[in-house]
């Protein structure tokens, strides 16, 4: 443990896994009425990953955790803290953290689950580097996963369509403070709750035959709405975030959003003013994933070597709840 000074926190190793079946807008086709043109129109997705029976959250997390910390050069025993950001844990508990910690033989972390939503990644990432930030611990692992395909009704044509499964994972790690994360803008409001939830589980509408005959148990969405609060949200907070850190739109190289949507990754960067060749798109082949998507989406951004040394990135997001976060950092 290290005291004194508040330390900088970057991200030192990136990982992402998805399941090995793929699901294209020609097998939707077949499921629902539904159709290709329809779906690439209204939302940009063309195909999307699909976990198996077998393949719980916790099993793509520890997939994605072991190439990041491998490119972090970070051993398991070396983790201080696991924070898994989920709203698809493999079961109420104990927490997929405990699962994954297992999985990793990280013998020295301590560990919990985190929730909120689509912008998951990004509250972890706030929440990890503050242990690292304060002294407290060395050595954050953040992963961002959901198995949303199991929590879809698949007759349902107006959700169905959208979401995916993976998972992204980062290493946290202290670093010159002024590298790494500079700023964070986080919000909720909490009247936006009726109108993307899943209904029955919880203590206010515990599981019965009635409310898995009803599909409770379900996504349910009121599109129009979302729509609405994401295309203001996503850029509302970016530009928080940039503000925070004494920068201006201008001063970004790359933009990561949250990929729910490609006309909301549209609105939001015309608002930002920003050229499409400054933001990270890769909604056609994974759909919506939830708190996977950011860390996934920045994995193939430095897998593309768009990530240069001492560039300004902003990851932006927005969720259920409604939540919504974004950072900024200097890579």
């Amino acid at each position: 443990m290290h005291k004194g000074k508040i330390r900088g926190v970057r991200i030192t190793g990136l990982g992402k896994h998805l399941p090995e079946r793929k699901l294209t807008n020609a097998d939707l086709e077949k499921m629902v009425n539904t159709r290709d043109e329809w779906i690439v129109t209204r939302t940009g997705m063309k195909e999307r990953y699909i976990a198996g029976p077998d393949e719980p959250t916790s099993s793509l997390s520890l997939q994605a955790a072991r190439k990041a910390l491998a490119r972090a050069g970070v051993e398991p025993e070396q983790i201080d803290l696991i924070i898994v950001a989920t709203v698809t844990p493999d079961m109420f508990f104990p927490s997929t953290a405990c699962l994954v910690q297992a999985g990793l033989g990280a013998k020295n972390a301590a560990g919990f689950d985190l929730e909120a939503a689509c912008p998951n990644f990004v509250y972890a990432c706030a929440v990890g580097s503050q242990f690292i930030a304060t002294g407290m611990y060395d050595c954050v692992l953040v992963i961002g996963a959901d198995t949303l395909s199991k929590i879809i009704n698949w007759e349902d044509r107006n959700t169905c369509v959208l979401f995916g499964d993976g998972a992204g994972a980062a290493v946290l790690q202290p670093c010159p403070d002024d590298r790494g994360f500079l700023s964070f803008s986080l919000g909720i409001d909490g009247s936006g709750g009726e109108f993307l939830k899943i209904p029955a589980g919880g203590s206010r509408c515990p599981a019965s035959h009635e409310s898995v005959e009803r599909r409770l148990h379900t996504i349910h969405m009121n599109g129009p709405e979302v729509y609405k609060f994401a295309v203001r949200s996503m850029p509302d907070a970016a530009i928080d975030s940039l503000a925070r850190a004494g920068m201006k739109t201008e001063d970004v190289d790359l933009l990561v959003p949250h990929q729910a949507n490609l006309r909301i990754i549209e609105a939001a960067r015309k608002r930002l003013g920003l050229p499409p060749e400054k933001v990270f798109v890769n909604i056609e082949k994974y759909g919506n994933i939830s708190g996977a998507s950011i860390p996934v989406a920045l994995t193939e951004a430095e897998e593309q070597g768009l990530l240069k040394e001492g560039s300004i990135v902003v990851l932006t997001a927005f969720g259920a709840g409604y939540t919504w976060g974004a950072c900024t950092l200097r890579w």
